[in-house]
C-alpha cells in the first residue's frame, strides 16, 4: 500500500533498538515466550522443535540479557517517508493502526510499544532475536518486529515482501493485541492442530489484519489527511503472498518434512488467505474464529 505524501506520521507509539546482547536461557523452549508469527528454526529451517502449544509462548518471565541500545528514530515524519524506508513503514502503519482500533474496540489501549529491533533484545517474554521473527508479547503488551524478517520473507520463502506484505506483518501481530484485548487469546490451550486454539488465535489475527486493510483508505491524520492511498488488487495479492508464506503446511514443506496437521499451531496457507479476505471484505466482526465449528475454521 502506498501512503499519501503529506499525512503527518506520529512516531510516539515506536522506538527502536540495535545491537542488544542476548540473555541466558528462557522459559519455553530458548527463543521467545510469545506470539510469533514464525519462530526461530521454522525461520531458519533447522528443525521442526519451534512447533510447540502456544502456552508455552503465552507465559511471561523473562531472561537475563541487554535490551539493545535504545536510538532515535528520525526522519519519519511524513508519508512520503513512509514510502521510502521501512522503519517509517512501520511506523506510519503503527500510526494508522492505532487509530482505526480505537475506534472498533470498546475501552481499547494501544500496544504499549512497538519496538524495531536489530542484533537481539529483550521483552517482558524473554530473550528475542533475529532469528525470532515478528511477535507479540502479552505479558508487556508490545510488538518486537527485526526489520529484517522482510528480507527474509523473500530469499527463504520466496513472498513477494512488498509493503502490504510488510504491514500485514505488523498489523498481524497487532491483531493478538486486540485478540488480547477481547479475551481471545486467554481462550488458547496447549493443545495443538488444525483446530487447536493456537491456531483460532492466528487465523483471528490474519482476520484483524484484513479489515484494517479493508479500511485503512479512511484512516485520517490530525488534520484530517488520509493515511493511505486506496489498495489495489496487485497489493492484496502481495499480501495474500505473504500469508501463504506462513503457513504451517508450507513452513513443514519448506523444512523437508511431512505435513502433520496434529502439529498445526497456524494454520494452513489457504486458511490464512482466506480469513485475511474474511477480514477485509467482512469486517472484524467477521473473525470469530473461536465461535466457528472445525470444518468452517
Amino acid at each position: 500500500m502506498t501512503f499519501n505524501d503529506n499525512v503527518r506520521v506520529d512516531t510516539g507509539k515506536v522506538s527502536k533498538r540495535s545491537g542488544g546482547r542476548r540473555g541466558g536461557a528462557i522459559a519455553g523452549g530458548g527463543i521467545g515466550i510469545a506470539l510469533l508469527l514464525l519462530i526461530g528454526s521454522q525461520i531458519l529451517g533447522v528443525n521442526l522443535a519451534p512447533f510447540q502449544p502456544v502456552v508455552e509462548q503465552l507465559v511471561g518471565g523473562g531472561s537475563s540479557g541487554d535490551a539493545g541500545q535504545e536510538v532515535a528514530l528520525t526522519g519519519c515524519e511524513t508519508g512520503a517517508d513512509a514510502n521510502e524506508d521501512t522503519e517509517c513503514r512501520m511506523a506510519a502503519a503503527s500510526d494508522s493502526l492505532e487509530r482505526y482500533w480505537s475506534t472498533q474496540v470498546g475501552n481499547y489501549r494501544g500496544p504499549a510499544d512497538v519496538v524495531l529491533f536489530s542484533g537481539q533484545t529483550q521483552s517482558g517474554c524473554g530473550a528475542a532475536s533475529s532469528a525470532t521473527g515478528p511477535f507479540y508479547c502479552p505479558s508487556d503488551e508490545s510488538i518486537y518486529i527485526d526489520v529484517a524478517f522482510f528480507e527474509t520473507l523473500r530469499s527463504d520463502y520466496g513472498a513477494s515482501g512488498g509493503s502490504l506484505a510488510q504491514m500485514y506483518v505488523l498489523a498481524h501481530e497487532w491483531g493478538h493485541h486486540v485478540s488480547n484485548l477481547i479475551g481471545s487469546l486467554q481462550s488458547v490451550g496447549r493443545e495443538t492442530g488444525p483446530a487447536s486454539g493456537s491456531v483460532r488465535l492466528e487465523l483471528q489475527a490474519d482476520c484483524f489484519a484484513g479489515a484494517w486493510v479493508q479500511s485503512a483508505q479512511t484512516v485520517t491524520d490530525d488534520s484530517g489527511v488520509p493515511f493511505l492511498k486506496p489498495v489495489t488488487q496487485a497489493e492484496i495479492a502481495d499480501a495474500m503472498d505473504a500469508a501463504g508464506t506462513v503457513g504451517d503446511d508450507h513452513i513443514m514443506e519448506s523444512a523437508g518434512v511431512g505435513v502433520d496437521p496434529e502439529r498445526f499451531t497456524h494454520g494452513t496457507s489457504e486458511q490464512r488467505q482466506r480469513w485475511f479476505m474474511t477480514g477485509y471484505e467482512n469486517g472484524p466482526t467477521s473473525c470469530g474464529t473461536f465461535d466457528v465449528a472445525a470444518s468452517a475454521l
